[in-house]
């Protein structure tokens, strides 16, 4: 059965190249510093289960003591055989665009084909992570278009995926630490303590509860830096005891349109720093708040629809 350890294995091959690839560039001014940055964060997707709760938790201090203390450093690696490949292709476009639809499409496919794929009288998939599996194997069915359409040696995806990591640098982990954050704050009891709160501040009724709730995801997304992080916090506080205990709401309608309020807040924040800070530093803005300037319109306008929309559709 292919499951999330298979995706966990991928991911950390992965990184284990990035981070090979690093150490052999002699023209990285910090190559040994991204070699362990990455090494360390592939061994956390390689044997992370194994290692322990204390050794896991060293393994994160030490890549945040890396980037923290200047182990890593922009830099643009040479380019390999790619680049002027993809240069050279440009009457090639329809099939550079299967190459990307091939994500979404591999990724719905498996999910939609997941109960009925059987090996030995038993699922192919996982049920239980079909999503991830099926997205890991779209990206891999991408990469092996990519490599066949433009003639490229299966090196070329690990240099150009190196090159894209280095751009990027720490932002690309934000997602999963502050995802993995906001289950801390969820076991600490922080979602009580704000439901508490909510109480005295007499937000008691359907319609104050939901837009409680609908700000709550906005604000703390901006906090945190990712909805993921914000809704196991808010949906414990206010969601569950206000939104759907106290007042019969729809809890899917409720978890739905709650993270479209989250991703809003997602648009608003420097902590969101892949998806807010990286773009500018990657266009080489002067304001490196421009691309959050550009968005805080729509982000209102998107987070008063969707409470208005959530407090129609969750008391339907």
């Amino acid at each position: 059965m292919i499951g999330l350890g298979s995706v966990y294995l991928v991911a950390g091959l992965m990184f284990a190249g990035f981070a090979l690839a690093s150490a052999r560039d002699r023209s990285h001014p910090k190559r040994w510093g991204h070699a362990a940055f990455w090494g360390l964060f592939a061994l956390s997707f390689l044997l992370g289960d194994q290692l322990g709760d204390l050794a896991n938790g060293a393994l994160v201090i030490a890549l945040v003591l890396i980037a923290g203390l200047g182990g890593l450093a922009p830099a643009r690696p040479p380019a390999t055989a790619a680049a002027p490949a993809v240069a050279g292709n440009t009457g090639r476009g329809l099939g550079l665009l299967v190459t990307a639809l091939a994500i979404p499409l591999v990724t719905l496919a498996g999910v939609l084909a997941a109960q009925r794929l059987q090996w030995r009288e038993a699922p192919l998939i996982d049920p239980r992570h079909a999503t991830l599996v099926s997205l890991m194997l779209g990206a891999a069915v991408a990469v092996l278009l990519g490599l066949l359409l433009l003639r490229q040696p299966p090196r070329a995806a690990v240099d150009e995926g190196r090159r894209l990591m280095d751009t990027v640098g720490w932002a690309a982990l934000l997602p999963q630490m502050l995802a993995a954050l906001g289950a801390v704050f969820a076991l600490a009891g922080v979602g009580p303590v704000i439901g508490e709160l909510a109480g005295r501040l007499a937000i008691g009724g359907p319609y104050a509860s939901v837009v409680a709730y609908g700000l709550g995801m906005a604000l703390f997304t901006m906090i945190m830096g990712n909805a993921f992080a914000a809704f196991p916090v808010m949906t414990a506080g206010i969601g569950l005891p206000l939104v759907v205990q106290a007042h019969g709401g729809d809890p899917v309608a409720m978890g739905a349109i709650g993270m479209l309020s989250g991703f809003c807040g997602t648009l608003m924040t420097p902590m969101a720093a892949n998806f807010n800070l990286v773009p500018a530093a990657l266009l080489e803005l002067h304001d490196r708040h421009a691309v959050i300037k550009a968005q805080l319109p729509t982000a209102l306008a998107l987070l008063a629809f969707n409470i208005a929309l959530m407090a129609l559709v969750v008391y339907r």
